[in-house]
């Protein structure tokens, strides 16, 4: 676990510095600078541009990773590498021909509440494009083992972009329209370093030549395809439904709950960077005793850490809504239940890893197909009876449904499960801090209560870690922390 908690400790600190951009961006600045209909507006665009991307990247990121390794002493790594670069022009092309002809007929599909999304369909398959080659090239560089650059560039790079050119216009330098287009380049623009970054690793010599297990390489990508469209449409359909049913302005209430929501998962989009390879050569070399370490002190280490934040988020919401414009206010709720499905997430540790890079695959994507219809289904029904909750309610359930097969498919295939007895006892910790936190309130102004009660929950918590030693990392990692600060 040394190199994965040295690259995620660094992803982790990169990530949190992204996620306060974007915290400033979602709760201060879209809030003020834009009207809620235009911020609703761009929160449609990137949802819809995220359900895109998996199709556009023709699975090309999972299988890059998954089969790169046993490439890495063969000639044919040069055919595997061109092949994954060009592959994804079989679906990008033929479907830039249909948006073409189509363009207006998928206009008044995604603008059947809300008219003024039908101007943006060009902006979606962009965005899309430029998501897909730059995870691509993400990918690229994870599998030399370097995450860090790209996790930057991914988790800051659009953020600080995005905050620059909302304070023009808030100055009145730029339009909306020009604001709209420039978040188009933005994400051109990261794709672009991406690949040059990932080039200075490993420049591609292009090799027509098929790999040996072109067909294996093939199968896996059409199936990650439809995995990998399952699982982003599980994140983000809530976003792009919620256009079809309700006024944009909704989508906009809803992704800033969402967003205070997605906090909890930074630890594990972190970890994960560097678990996946890492998974993947355990898988190869057959270690299943390494399998089964990294998978539960992954877990125990993300439960640890997505725990402490769900308190903090949950216990000083309330708070955090007062310094928000009040029509922004209602979604207790959906911080409530969206940060809940992040904590599960986070307590799987790399189970995804260990399904996405196995034999055994197949069966659970075509159980993500199957969720993410039902996830479909859910919005249907509970977003009309009750709005920006039906569709926190609607992702709960399909999580919890999706999450728990995959628990114990791993447990039947692997006979392993992420969970240990320290497992209870940071659940009976995060137990025992949120009732005491919870009756505690303060009367000062907001921000002071937050920084009041975050201080004292950290405080509690870090200490009852550091003091029953209940994970070996976690407590390595603080005793060195000690040492440096005497």
């Amino acid at each position: 676990m040394g190199i994965v908690f040295k690259q995620s400790l660094k992803n982790t600190l990169i990530t949190y510095l992204g996620f306060a951009i974007g915290a400033v961006n979602h709760l201060f600045l879209f809030t003020n600078f834009l009207t809620d209909e235009y911020f609703g507006l761009v929160t449609v665009i990137l949802s819809a541009s995220a359900v895109l991307m998996p199709l556009l990247a023709f699975g090309v990121p999972n299988a890059l990773i998954k089969f790169y390794s046993g490439y890495k002493e063969n000639e044919g790594s040069d055919s595997f590498l061109t092949l994954m670069l060009f592959l994804p022009f079989l679906l990008i092309l033929p479907l830039w021909g249909i948006s073409y002809f189509t363009y207006d007929s998928i206009g008044d599909f995604l603008s059947v509440k809300n008219e003024i999304v039908k101007g943006y369909v060009w902006y979606i398959f962009l965005i899309g494009v430029a998501m897909a080659y730059f995870e691509i090239f993400y990918a690229w560089a994870k599998v030399q083992m370097k995450s860090v650059f790209g996790n930057f560039i991914k988790e800051v790079f659009v953020r600080a972009g995005t905050m620059l050119l909302l304070v023009l216009i808030y100055f009145d330098t730029i339009s909306i329209d020009f604001f709209l287009k420039a978040l188009v380049g933005l994400y051109i623009a990261r794709m672009v370093l991406m690949k040059f970054y990932a080039y200075r690793l490993r420049m591609p010599k292009i090799d027509f030549n098929w790999p040996e297990n072109t067909k294996s390489v093939l199968a896996y990508t059409v199936l990650i395809i439809l995995g990998g469209s399952a699982a982003i449409v599980l994140l983000e359909v809530d976003k792009v439904m919620l256009n079809h049913f309700l006024a944009l302005e909704n989508v906009a209430y809803y992704g800033v709950a969402a967003y205070i929501a997605m906090v909890v998962i930074v630890p594990s989009r972190s970890m994960h960077q560097i678990t996946y390879p890492l998974t993947a050569e355990l898988l190869n070399k057959g270690d299943m005793n390494g399998l089964k370490t990294l998978y539960q002190k992954s877990s125990l280490t993300l439960f640890i850490a997505s725990g402490i934040l769900f308190l903090l988020i949950v216990l000083n919401v309330n708070e955090l809504y007062l310094l928000l414009p009040e029509q922004y206010r209602g979604g207790f709720v959906v911080v409530f239940i969206v940060g809940l499905i992040k904590v599960y997430d986070s307590l799987l540790g790399n189970n995804n890893a260990i399904l996405y890079n196995s034999d055994h695959y197949r069966a659970v994507l075509l159980m993500g197909v199957f969720l993410a219809v039902v996830t479909i289904l859910f919005n249907l029904w509970l977003i009309p009876q009750y709005g920006i909750n039906g569709a926190a309610i609607a992702s709960f359930m399909a999580f919890f449904i999706y999450n728990t097969i995959k628990l114990f498919y791993v447990k039947l295939k692997f006979g392993m499960l992420p969970f240990t007895f320290d497992t209870l006892k940071v659940l009976l910790l995060l137990l025992v801090t949120g009732v005491i936190f919870y009756f505690l309130n303060f009367s000062f102004h907001p921000i002071t209560n937050i920084l009041l009660k975050s201080i004292l929950i950290t405080v509690l918590y870090v200490g009852a870690l550091y003091r029953f030693r209940i994970s070996e990392d976690v407590f390595g990692a603080l005793s060195k922390f000690s040492r440096k600060m005497r």
